[in-house]
């Protein structure tokens, strides 16, 4: 949620002060902003709230430091998605998922098994399709961890590939690599199902 400067000010200077009604301001404003960047990165709703109240715990110990170079949104927003990695990296147990299942298949000649879009629009752009929202959501949540976070922090969290690779502590080339194949996993996926869906309704998939 966009504020006035004048009022993020404000804001931001309560917080600094310890002022009960900028903390409840912050989590009236930004707390289902917070919530549902979480919910999308760890999965569950129980794992999403741990991961927006270690957030808040983190952001108010580092209220001092605030100096406005960005939003207040915006900063919020990377110590969300920064908590959630966290979480994710602690919960992990079992060795990665292979990815190459979910890839597209070639026939000898090198021509797809099936016939796939190019595999390049964004997860957003799909989601934005109400009719079939709850199809990606659920094509999405199928992806390996690695390359479904890299989705998500890109397509729909609209990080940058250099803010996405020094979170993740990859090189940039890497998160194009695992967004690329990430899309084309997605897209298999959403082919598979197709049938399940409306007549007309094929999310970006010829």
């Amino acid at each position: 949620m966009a504020l006035r400067v004048d009022d993020e000010t404000a804001l931001v200077q309560g917080l600094k002060d310890g002022e009960e009604w900028a903390f409840e301001a912050l989590v009236r404003l930004f707390g289902a902003r917070m919530l549902s960047t979480a919910r999308r990165l760890v999965g569950n709703e129980e794992d999403a709230r741990d991961v927006v109240q270690s957030a808040y715990l983190s952001a108010f110990r580092a209220i001092g430091e605030f100096q406005g170079s960005a939003q207040l949104s915006t900063w919020l927003h990377r110590i969300v998605v920064n908590t959630g990695l966290m979480r994710l990296r602690s919960r992990r147990r079992k060795p990665e998922e292979s990815i190459d299942a979910l890839l597209p298949a070639f026939k000898a000649d090198g021509h797809h098994v099936e016939r796939f879009s190019s595999g390049s629009v964004p997860a957003d752009q799909l989601l934005e399709q109400e009719e079939t929202r709850h199809i990606v959501r659920g094509a999405i949540e199928q992806l390996p961890e690695t390359y479904r976070t890299v989705l998500i922090l890109r397509d729909i969290e609209e990080l940058s590939t250099q803010e996405v690779a020094e979170m993740l502590e990859v090189t940039p080339a890497a998160v194009k690599v695992r967004l690329h194949r990430a899309r084309q996993a997605l897209f298999t996926l959403l082919r598979r199902q197709y049938q399940n869906l409306k007549p007309g309704v094929r999310p970006g998939i010829k």
